[in-house]
């Protein structure tokens, strides 16, 4: 049996033209990165990082692996590129001249987010490590690549980042974005991130886009590394871009809960603890906890 949909079609390009898409100078619609192609070529890239483990590569010989690593390496890219094309199209079209070599433009930077991926992968290592290190119920590295939340999430951050270094903040967000909605863990491709990170649990996690975090950091589920306020401009416009979110030194352990504000420096090797809301900056080696709780008794109404 048939649908009777054509008043429903009618209906939603009616709706479709109250949110107007982005237009170039002549008018004409700009087509835009395609979120599912995105995943694909992501899901692609880290097969090729981790071919057994996450590709499922057999190890019969190095040969067969090369092999499976450039394969797929290969098509991630070229699936990656064509969303690259899009993005600066689209971005072109709204510059002032709008003039843009797309298809060489985005083999250059590909081919340079390609010769990235060692580097990644030697932080990712890092990451990996750090997690099985600092988790009790780990029994193995392998246990924490394929199931950890908060490697998923690092995954795709180190990988977005290198995209929003390049240019890319469309694809980059996109990226993180289906991380996020995968693991609950948010953090903005803009993040600075060193190596040895290690997010337990994870759920709830906020990373704004100017925070920077070093190395060897822990932190906790429900921990946000936030802005404290917006800027604005004489005309009340969002001023974008301004460092906002916390600086957070090597060594630092967040626990569960804890809120940091604004640009303000967690010294070298702190604790802050769970719940904890936190809006100044901390010298290294401070241990930050929630004040005490007092109680009190009162009778015949006298705490009234």
């Amino acid at each position: 049996m048939s649908f009777h949909i054509e008043g429903v079609v009618s209906a939603l390009k009616a709706a479709r033209g109250t949110l107007s898409r982005t237009a170039d100078k002549s008018g004409r619609v700009l087509d835009l990165p395609s979120p599912r192609h995105i995943e694909t070529a992501i899901a692609g890239l880290t097969s090729a990082l981790f071919p057994r483990r996450v590709g499922g590569a057999r190890a019969d010989s190095n040969g067969a692996l090369d092999y499976f690593v450039g394969h797929t390496l290969s098509q991630a890219l070229d699936g990656l590129q064509a969303q690259v094309v899009r993005e600066l199209a689209f971005t072109a079209s709204l510059a002032a001249d709008g003039i843009v070599d797309t298809e060489q433009t985005s083999r250059s930077i590909v081919q340079e987010f390609a010769e990235r991926l060692p580097g990644i992968l030697e932080v990712l290592y890092s990451d990996v490590r750090a997690a099985y290190d600092g988790d009790p119920s780990a029994k193995s590295l392998d246990e924490v690549l394929l199931s950890y939340p908060g490697i998923k999430a690092v995954v795709h951050h180190r990988l977005a980042h290198a995209l929003y270094k390049l240019d890319l903040p469309i694809i980059a967000r996109i990226v993180a974005e289906h991380a996020h909605s995968a693991t609950g863990i948010d953090i903005h491709p803009g993040a600075e991130i060193g190596g040895s990170f290690f997010i337990d649990h994870g759920t709830g996690v906020v990373i704004g886009e100017t925070a920077v975090i070093g190395e060897r950091v822990r932190l906790y589920q429900a921990v946000t590394l936030g802005a404290k306020r917006f800027s604005v401009d004489d005309n009340g416009a969002l001023v974008k871009g301004l460092p906002r979110h916390p600086i957070v030194q090597d060594d630092v352990v967040i626990y569960a809960g804890a809120t940091i504000l604004g640009r303000v420096t967690i010294g070298r090797g702190s604790v802050i603890g769970g719940n904890v809301w936190l809006t100044r900056s901390v010298p290294p080696g401070s241990n930050i906890v929630q004040a005490q709780a007092r109680s009190d008794v009162f009778d015949s109404g006298a705490g009234i």
